[in-house]
């Protein structure tokens, strides 16, 4: 059936065995990917099960007329089976949820009081709170998938957007495009940076720090800060 595309057969044994031989690496390298945005409980073996599952899955559907490759093409089905598996646990107490609206809430007043984007310092001291537990706040939002910046840039993955049901939502899954482009483009550069370079670029934090030059600590700090920020201003569309 793909013989055209070097994909093997999946209705045999030795033809999933060839394809988890072949295309295992895409597997490991987005479950290592996610798994650094994750609480520690989170274990790398249930990413690599759930996308050993997304890859086998690509197989009977994949169709290589459409055009793009079948790396592409697994790597999409890959890390939307990670996602789901994501999202049926949730790894975050509710202070977790709560200290992250209570961030929302600072920036947003200290943005439309001032009228410019809120610092670290800004929205500690607006919380009453010292900067090193700012950041613990924004470690643990960030971890506990209070927004996945991922879901909602891999195309054609039919998991990106689990809260719009089944049918014609073409308009609300654009909007919502729309949206987490605006706020991902209103950010302060250096964490517009950030992000562009560990989600577009795939690069990981020690990476991007040696390019930035700053510690990996700070750089955790910038992604986290930026995934929260990223969260409030499309609050209304991520809610269920």
């Amino acid at each position: 059936m793909m013989a055209s595309s070097g994909v093997a057969a999946y209705n045999d044994a030795a033809g999933r065995n060839e394809t988890v031989e072949k295309y295992g690496y895409l597997v490991k390298r987005i479950a290592h990917h996610l798994l650094a945005r994750l609480p520690d409980s989170v274990q790398i073996d249930d990413l690599m099960q759930a996308g050993m599952l997304g890859l086998l899955e690509s197989l009977s559907k994949y169709d290589p007329a459409k055009g793009a490759s079948f790396e592409t093409y697994a790597g999409i089905r890959i890390r939307g089976a990670m996602l789901d598996e994501m999202r049926r646990g949730d790894w975050a107490p509710r202070s977790v949820h709560r200290n992250s609206r209570r961030v929302t809430e600072a920036m947003r007043a200290i943005e439309n009081d001032t009228g410019r984007v809120a610092s670290d310092r800004d929205i500690a001291k607006a919380m009453d709170i010292s900067l090193e537990d700012y950041y613990d706040i924004l470690r643990d939002a960030a971890n506990c998938r209070l927004v996945s910046y991922e879901e909602v840039n891999d195309g054609d993955d039919p998991s990106i957007l689990p809260h719009i049901e089944a049918g014609d939502h073409g308009t609300e899954k654009d909007a919502l495009l729309t949206s987490l482009a605006d706020a991902i483009s209103q950010l302060p550069e250096r964490e517009r940076l950030v992000m562009a370079l560990y989600y577009d670029e795939e690069l990981n934090l020690k990476e991007i720090g040696a390019v930035l030059g700053v510690s990996e600590s700070r750089i955790s700090q910038i992604l986290s800060q930026a995934t929260v920020r990223v969260r409030g201003k499309v609050d209304g569309w991520m809610e269920p």
